[in-house]
């Protein structure tokens, strides 16, 4: 069996000749019948090029230092290949090219290296595709993994080559044992990092996908919401002390619009805008999925506009912290009377259930005016709320079936 060897030619590219009648000169490396070309940054002039002898003439100052330029790139190479072949691994044209600007081969790239190659290029899209937030998150991930590769490993890094779904398996245990993450967060940050291990797939890092065998455990999320009884004993309650009585009236404000946090407190009266109805509608952009939303202004949240809207102010309501927020929420559950852990979001599920879905708005229309990037998420959270929707339906039904 004969090994194969690799083949290195210098071309002109004679298409591209400057100003001073001098044209590149480009390198190209066969193996395996595949081709790499790159340029040597070199230029001569294309009449004292001799294609056969792989030399410029006649011999000067410049031509001699062409010459030992082109001798020198082909000594690197010819070494970059026998480095590659000392290690007895397949390894490709590109290869040897890496191997030869002192890259690390494919072969020898590790998870944190490449993952950290991924952040350097997921951070440009900073302000154009993602957000900081977003970009946060999957650093945090990769802190996560240094971490754990040390405990497991007693290394800073192992090659990513041989991830495999025992990996997998063994950091969900340490998120969950060594970190005390819940499971859902531990979803979400195995399915970042799924997204990592999918590029470096396609980039041919890999062989497979190790997360192929994977299954996340399912996450059963009950969803806390006021019913109307408690809806309506918020709304009649009279609260004397103004910073608790601003919480709850852009708490009720969102139980009526659905917005989030975010939505609610960037929330401008450019943002309120006539539809094609004639009625008032919230027109912004959510900022979680970029989705456009538009929410049809029923009275109450009007007349909560209306209360806090002064012109000289770019914001409708007044600013306060997501953290204030929650903290006077509780104090107001434990003075109305309402035996739930209120948070900003449970406005959210409450605009979701008891105004939309036990009003009969259909699925597909909550999962619009809620401005979700799909409705199976939609229907993850709210299937209980339907199916108790349901429920109570028929019973109404087998109540008037008896009295038949």
């Amino acid at each position: 069996m004969t090994t194969p060897k690799n083949k290195i030619t210098f071309i002109l590219s004679k298409n591209r000749i400057n100003s001073a009648g001098k044209c590149p000169v480009r390198c190209r490396i066969t193996y395996l019948k595949k081709r790499f070309e790159f340029s040597t940054g070199l230029f001569i002039h294309p009449n004292q090029w001799y294609s056969k002898q792989q030399l410029t003439k006649p011999p000067n100052d410049e031509n001699t230092y062409i010459n030992n330029q082109l001798s020198l790139i082909k000594n690197k190479i010819n070494q970059a290949f026998l480095l590659l072949q000392i290690q007895e691994n397949d390894f490709t044209v590109e290869e040897i090219y890496n191997q030869f600007k002192g890259k690390p081969s494919k072969q020898n790239i590790g998870i944190i290296a490449y993952y950290n190659q991924y952040l350097l290029k997921y951070k440009e899209l900073i302000g154009l595709e993602i957000k900081q937030s977003t970009w946060s998150k999957f650093n945090y991930i990769n802190n996560d993994l240094k971490e754990f590769i040390k405990l497991r490993y007693k290394q800073i890094d192992i090659l990513l080559k041989d991830l495999e779904y025992s990996f997998i398996k063994e950091f969900e245990f340490y998120l969950k044992t060594q970190k005390k993450q819940k499971q859902v967060t531990i979803n979400k940050c195995l399915q970042r990092f799924k997204k990592v291990v999918k590029a470096a797939q396609d980039e041919k890092l890999i062989e497979s996908n190790p997360f192929k065998e994977y299954k996340s455990k399912k996450v059963i999320t009950n969803v806390v919401f006021l019913t109307k009884e408690e809806l309506l004993k918020l709304e009649r309650f009279q609260i004397s002390q103004s910073r608790l009585k601003l919480v709850k009236d852009l708490f009720v404000f969102c139980c009526y619009t659905g917005l989030a946090y975010n939505e609610m407190s960037n929330l401008k009266l450019k943002h309120i805008v006539v539809g094609f109805d004639d009625n008032s509608w919230i027109e912004m952009i959510r900022e979680k999925t970029s989705k456009q939303i538009s929410i049809p202004l029923l009275n109450r949240s009007k007349e909560i506009i209306d209360k806090y809207l002064k012109p000289e102010n770019d914001y409708i309501f007044p600013k306060i912290s997501n953290q204030k927020f929650n903290s006077y929420l509780k104090e107001i559950a434990d003075v109305v009377g309402i035996e739930k852990r209120l948070t900003h979001h449970t406005a959210r599920k409450t605009f979701a259930s008891t105004v939309l879905l036990y009003n009969d708005v259909p699925m597909e229309i909550v999962s619009e005016l809620l401005g979700h990037s799909k409705i199976t998420i939609t229907q993850e959270y709210y299937a209980k709320v339907v199916k108790k929707k349901v429920s109570q339906e028929m019973i109404k039904l087998a109540s008037k079936i008896e009295k038949f």
